[in-house]
């Protein structure tokens, strides 16, 4: 029957609060556990254990084993009494055997007490932190998905064991933090926890992310082509700008050979008889 408890009290309290938004979560122990480094090396260790006791055990077993199947070969030849008195040496051994077993791996032997006390501070500290998850994030109900309570489903946005592995984590290193640094660490908790369980904020976010670098394409092409306007004006004066200069240069050097020239002439233009009378009159100086 517990198998459809987790169904029932579901079904139960969302008829009851039908006005009301039930919220339910979960977490697995059995990974949280597997995620605790201390746990980890000390279930090695317990395991470690176990395997000796198994062995002793299955020492005990051969050796019981061994004296049955010799009783059996030499029964022929042994009286009645030989018989009962090997008989019940092979029985004390075998009740000695089922009681080792019993103290290494009974209900109430060695390896369920040591893996109890190796998990009890663990799931302590699981237990508060879940009060503390389900208080600030108002949850009504927190189940273990590995205990007897079996899950008939369970979507995996409602497990928070990793939220409660990360307290665990932060409870071990013992961290100061300054309360700025404690409210981004909070902040950013909350964003996980909450896309978690609504993955439907990622799609949304994604979705404005996706407008936003639309917008912002479109206004780059725009500043882009803009540009390109630009430059090619640009192009376009300084290529004016020159053909203008080339032309005035142009001018100026047609003018100023027309001035050469028309000072060459006028010197080809003067005769001796221009030649004023001194000079013609002028005699060679004598030595």
């Amino acid at each position: 029957m517990k198998k459809y408890f987790v169904l029932l009290l579901s079904c139960m309290f969302l008829a009851v609060n039908a006005q009301k938004t039930t919220k339910i979560g979960y977490i697995d122990m059995d990974y949280i556990l597997e995620k605790v480094p201390e746990y980890a090396e000390a279930k090695n260790q317990l395991e470690q254990k176990a395997n000796t006791w198994k062995h002793e055990i299955e020492t005990k077993k051969n050796d019981i084993t061994r004296l049955k199947e010799a009783l059996a070969s030499e029964k022929v030849l042994l009286t009645k009494e030989l018989i009962t008195e090997k008989e019940e040496e092979i029985k004390v051994l075998e009740n000695e055997m089922l009681d080792y077993q019993q103290k290494r791996f009974g209900p109430n032997g060695d390896l369920i007490i040591q893996k109890s006390s190796l998990v009890k501070p663990i799931q302590d500290q699981v237990f508060n932190i879940v009060q503390d998850i389900a208080a600030k994030r108002n949850f009504d109900f927190i189940f273990d998905k590995s205990s007897d309570l079996t899950m008939l489903y369970s979507a995996e946005r409602f497990d928070i064991s990793d939220f409660v592995l990360k307290e665990l984590e932060r409870a071990g290193k013992k961290v100061e933090l300054s309360k700025k640094q404690q409210k981004i660490q909070e902040d950013k908790e909350k964003r996980e926890f909450d896309t978690k369980e609504n993955p439907e904020i990622l799609e949304k976010e994604k979705a404005i992310e996706a407008t936003k670098e639309a917008r912002e394409k479109k206004l780059q092409e725009r500043k882009d082509a803009l540009a390109a306007k630009k430059k090619e004006a640009d192009e376009k004066r300084a290529e004016l700008l020159k053909q203008r200069a080339e032309a005035r240069q142009k001018l100026l050097d047609e003018q100023k050979a027309k001035r050469e020239a028309l000072k060459n002439k006028a010197a080809d233009n003067k005769t001796p008889e221009n030649k004023t009378p001194e000079n013609k009159n002028q005699e060679p100086k004598k030595d």
